[in-house]
């Protein structure tokens, strides 16, 4: 089984729109609520692709409840007294334009429970996928503190998230860490994982200790980017499970984080187009 851990989750919106003009009034023409965060992306595109998976995270007030409700993927929430926050995305022919609301405040009595239900998953769990950002009231550690305790019960771990959460979480030593290039330009800690880098529609460069890939797209994508990362992780967690080869792993990753931008909505997946991209990736060696 794979766990998906998102502990800053999300009530998403998603407006779809003809064109996004700055300052402007906009007829919105599609209206998508759902639940949101990086993690339950994971877990949905896993749940699509008849992987089992559990999701799990940190749900808080009536917009947690509400999260809680459209999550359709098996799930196990600890609860929190602070609002879950909320996301909108707005989409339009050519790309998506984000606005995040900030994280709720999480007590440390609140962090210790996660941490003891945490730890009952991980005896269950193949591979944990830990992503996202903190929310506020967690050490930049957070997610080293749970990858060290995965891999205590040999389990092994997915790290996609930025800033200090990343640097103090790869040097915890994750079997996979997911950068983009801005991401890992600033990771100052050295780190024993392989490092799977995002060049968003130009695809992605792996650095693992059996060698070194550029895995492309056959051809540009457009639509809604917003979940493509997500799906990345998604195919890299089911790789690492099964112990796919790198190369096999990384046209994978490629063809599914591909299908997700051809999907409306993060954490959906086109089925067709991944299968139709899946062969014709390519994928090389890199220096």
């Amino acid at each position: 089984m794979i766990v998906t851990v998102t502990l800053n989750p999300a009530l998403d919106l998603t407006y779809t729109v003809d064109a996004l003009v700055p300052h402007a009034t906009h007829r919105v023409q599609r209206v998508a609520e759902r639940a949101g965060g990086k993690g339950l992306n994971v877990a949905a595109v896993l749940h699509a692709l008849g992987e089992p998976v559990l999701a799990a995270g940190l749900l808080g007030g009536a917009t947690g409840a509400a999260v809680r409700a459209k999550v359709d993927t098996p799930h196990s929430f600890t609860p929190i007294g602070a609002e879950t926050r909320r996301t909108v995305t707005v989409v339009d022919d050519i790309d998506a334009t984000g606005l995040w609301e900030p994280g709720p405040v999480v007590t440390g009595e609140e962090w210790a429970a996660f941490q003891e239900h945490y730890l009952g998953l991980v005896k269950d769990a193949e591979v944990i996928v830990l992503s996202g950002s903190l929310p506020q009231g967690l050490p930049d550690d957070a997610y080293a503190v749970l990858i060290r305790l995965a891999r205590r019960h040999h389990c092994r771990s997915v790290l996609d998230t930025s800033g200090a959460a990343l640097g103090r979480g790869a040097a915890a030593g994750p079997d996979v860490v997911k950068p983009n290039a801005k991401e890992l330009a600033a990771l100052q800690s050295p780190t024993t994982a392989a490092v799977v880098e995002s060049h968003g529609p130009d695809g992605l460069i792996a650095r693992t200790p059996q060698g070194s890939w550029r895995a492309a797209p056959p051809e540009v994508v457009t639509g809604n980017p917003t979940g493509a990362g997500d799906a990345c992780a998604a195919a890299l967690a089911r790789g690492l499970r099964d112990g796919t080869p790198w190369p096999e792993l990384l046209a994978d990753a490629v063809a599914l984080a591909a299908a997700a931008v051809k999907a409306p909505v993060a954490g959906e997946i086109d089925i067709n187009h991944y299968r139709a991209t899946r062969e014709r990736v390519h994928v090389q060696p890199h220096r």
